[in-house]
């Protein structure tokens, strides 16, 4: 049962982390509805967001410093409703910009509660 749940935990996981590299606020709203809980926590070293509004917005603002930029997981496991994920962030032109780890945390029906990146700042 728990592999069924970690592939159920990795599938929410991809579709919120296509929510990075949507373009518009329709197409990133909709990933939300699909994986993430209302009432979300996203946080990193330089932000704190609480819900979907302020996540939409930290994403508008990430791809005006990195137009077309995203994640690409390739690395995952997860139980008793939590996750760790591995990730390359890239740019438009899928450079590779950064590394990062992710925690995240899930309700009971699947949907990501939390959301915790970890990845160094320049010059650390």
């Amino acid at each position: 049962m728990s592999n069924i749940l970690e592939h159920h935990f990795e599938q929410t996981w991809e579709i919120y982390t296509s929510s990075w590299k949507a373009k518009t606020a329709a197409e990133k709203r909709n990933l939300f509805e699909k994986s993430l809980d209302q009432h979300c926590e996203y946080s990193d070293p330089l932000t704190i967001t609480k819900n979907w509004d302020e996540l939409l917005d930290y994403m508008v603002s990430f791809h005006q410093q990195i137009p077309g930029g995203y994640f690409d997981t390739y690395y995952f496991l997860a139980h008793n409703g939590q996750s760790i994920a591995k990730w390359k962030m890239k740019s438009g032109d899928d450079t590779i910009i950064g590394e990062g780890v992710s925690y995240g945390q899930y309700n009971k029906a699947g949907k990501l509660t939390r959301m915790t990146g970890f990845y160094p700042l320049p010059g650390q």
